[in-house]
C-alpha cells in the first residue's frame, strides 16, 4: 500500500455542538467503548463517507464520542488490524488507500486463499447448512442499494468457508476484502447491475458444488468468481482517482 496522503475530506463530527461539551468530559478507559467507536468509523469507511485517504482526526472523534484518547487510538489499532486503516507514527492516521497495482495484488491473493478456506470448510458442513446457504444466496439476490448487496454478499461468503481451525486464514481474507470493499463498491456503482447477473449464476454454481461435496469444483468456481472481479477492477483505473 502506497503510503497515505491527506486529502480535503476528514473525519467530522456527528453530534453538532454538544460534541464540545462531551469532548472535555473525563471518562475512564472501557474496552467496550473502544470496539463501540471502531464499529462506528468501520460503518463509515465500508459506507464511503470516510473515502481511502481520508485523515480521521483523533481530537475530533473524542469529542464527538465524549471520550478521552486512549479509546480512540484502540480503537483505530483495531482497524488498522483489519486493514481499513494506515497509521503513520508521530504523523496521524488515514484510511488505507490503495492503488490500482495494490488492488490487483489484493484480488490474486483472494484467487488463492479463498477456494482454499472453501475446501478446508466444506467437510466441516453440517447437511442442514445448505438450506441456510442457499437463503443467504437469495439475500444477495433480493439486495438492491450497493451497500445492502455488499454486506449481504460477504455474509454469503463467509458462511460457505466457515472453516474450524482456519483462524488465521480468515482473518487474513477477512483482511483482504477489507482493503478490497471501497474499490468493489465503486465498481458496482459503475457496473450498475451488469455484472449482477454473472455474480448470482457463479454463486449458484458454487451452491451445487457444496451440494454434491465436489471440492475441487468449489474450488475452480470460487476462483473464477473472484477472478472476474479482479479483471473488471484491473480495466477501470477510474475507481483509484479521488473525488
Amino acid at each position: 500500500m502506497r503510503p497515505a496522503q491527506p486529502r480535503r475530506t476528514e473525519c467530522t463530527t456527528g453530534r453538532g455542538a454538544d460534541s464540545a461539551s462531551r469532548g472535555s468530559q473525563t471518562m475512564t478507559h472501557d474496552p467496550a467503548r473502544s470496539g463501540a467507536i471502531a464499529a462506528e468509523l468501520r460503518s463509515r469507511i465500508i459506507g464511503g463517507q470516510l473515502p481511502p485517504g481520508a485523515r480521521i482526526r483523533q481530537e475530533e472523534i473524542a469529542a464527538e464520542f465524549g471520550v478521552s484518547r486512549i479509546p480512540i487510538r484502540e480503537a483505530l489499532r483495531a482497524l488498522a488490524d483489519a486493514g481499513l486503516v494506515t497509521l503513520i507514527p508521530s504523523t496521524g492516521a488515514w484510511v488505507t488507500e490503495l492503488s490500482l497495482e495494490e488492488c490487483r495484488e489484493v484480488y490474486l491473493m483472494r484467487e488463492r486463499l479463498e477456494p482454499l478456506l472453501l475446501s478446508l470448510a466444506m467437510p466441516t458442513h453440517a447437511p442442514e447448512s445448505h438450506a441456510e446457504f442457499v437463503h443467504l444466496a437469495e439475500a444477495v439476490e433480493a439486495a438492491d442499494a450497493p451497500g445492502e448487496f455488499l454486506e449481504r454478499d460477504r455474509d454469503f461468503h463467509r458462511s460457505i468457508m466457515a472453516a474450524p481451525g482456519a483462524d488465521r486464514l480468515s482473518k487474513t481474507v477477512d483482511r483482504l476484502w477489507n482493503l478490497s470493499h471501497y474499490y468493489r463498491r465503486r465498481l458496482l456503482v459503475l457496473q450498475a447491475s451488469s455484472r449482477k447477473g454473472d455474480i448470482f449464476a457463479e454463486h449458484r454454481m458454487i451452491l451445487r458444488a457444496i451440494e454434491i461435496g465436489d471440492v475441487e469444483s468449489a474450488e475452480a468456481v470460487m476462483a473464477a468468481h473472484i477472478r472476474h472481479t479482479r479483471r473488471l477492477v484491473e480495466s477501470s483505473p477510474q475507481l483509484f482517482e479521488r473525488d
